[in-house]
């Protein structure tokens, strides 16, 4: 389907909750998305710019074809502007390499050729680049493969929509759980993502949600108790939760390491709001 609306002279991008409205030679927040005047085009369909194959527990995904192979793509470009993202290289830029152009049967029949048995979404926010996805998925379920996003949550209504029998497994990241951290320091709202992962549960997808502990920023003992009792009370006790230690990067480099104190501690609180599956990561070793 083509995702944007039209409204008077300018053309709506429907793929994210931006719904950026956009005059032609206009591209939305996220840079790749751009009004070329009869339609929004996806500029980096067909042109991603890392791929590899990856254990799906690089995901993160515990529970989900554990020890298999996933082949994951990125693009570059986001439609958040987060200071501490691990993979600013490729978010936070919009220099396109064109040097290649990958169709969708290449994509899958490079994911077969390695044995994998998923293709993963991933590195930057593939809600940018669903249209690529929505054709490469397609094609990945007639070859047996399953789809994998892993995401900030941000999608719009109409994405979420069509990812229903497309996508089969989501890692969502809950960044913070204070909506005016979320709106002023990484672009999106907050409240949006809750809904959207309350509709992935619905729609019977996998889910395993992510929360990066930055020092200083979202690491107050009754914020990381907002985020477990949210997926405890409001989606399952079965929703695996990953916690993953922030190392210095981008534009926080001032910042310490989190610290295994600190993860620890927002493990046990996971498991006593009553979480059942809370994982480490970024560490050496749970155990430590």
């Amino acid at each position: 389907m083509e995702y944007f609306k039209k409204l008077d002279d300018k053309l709506v991008c429907i793929l994210c909750n931006h719904y950026c409205k956009l005059k032609e030679g206009q591209s939305g927040i996220c840079g790749v998305n751009k009004n070329i005047g009869n339609k929004i085009e996806c500029l980096v369909y067909g042109y991603p710019n890392a791929m590899n194959v990856d254990p799906i527990e690089k995901k993160p995904l515990y529970h989900f074809l554990p020890n298999t192979k996933s082949f994951s793509i990125g693009t570059v470009g986001c439609n958040f502007k987060c200071s501490f993202c691990q993979n600013w290289q490729l978010s936070q830029t919009h220099n396109i390499n064109k040097d290649k152009y990958f169709s969708p049967q290449d994509i899958v029949d490079l994911s077969l050729e390695y044995n994998c048995k998923s293709i993963s979404y991933t590195y930057n926010e593939p809600t940018i680049f669903f249209p690529y996805i929505e054709d490469i998925a397609t094609l990945a379920h007639k070859n047996g493969l399953k789809n994998i996003m892993v995401t900030n949550g941000f999608e719009s209504k109409e994405v979420v929509q069509n990812m229903l029998g497309l996508i089969d497994a989501v890692n969502v990241d809950i960044k913070s759980f204070n909506s005016k951290y979320y709106k002023k320091n990484l672009g999106g709202k907050l409240e949006d993502i809750l809904d959207n992962l309350k509709l992935f549960v619905k729609n019977g997808i996998h889910v395993e949600i992510t929360t990066l502990i930055v020092p200083t920023q979202n690491d107050s003992i009754d914020e990381i108790t907002q985020i477990a009792k949210f997926i405890a009370n409001k989606l399952s006790i079965n929703i695996p939760w990953h916690i993953s230690a922030f190392h210095p990067d981008y534009k926080e480099l001032d910042l310490p390491p989190t610290s295994l104190d600190i993860l620890k501690k927002a493990r046990d609180i996971g498991y006593k709001c009553g979480l059942k599956y809370v994982h480490l990561g970024n560490v050496r070793s749970e155990n430590e």
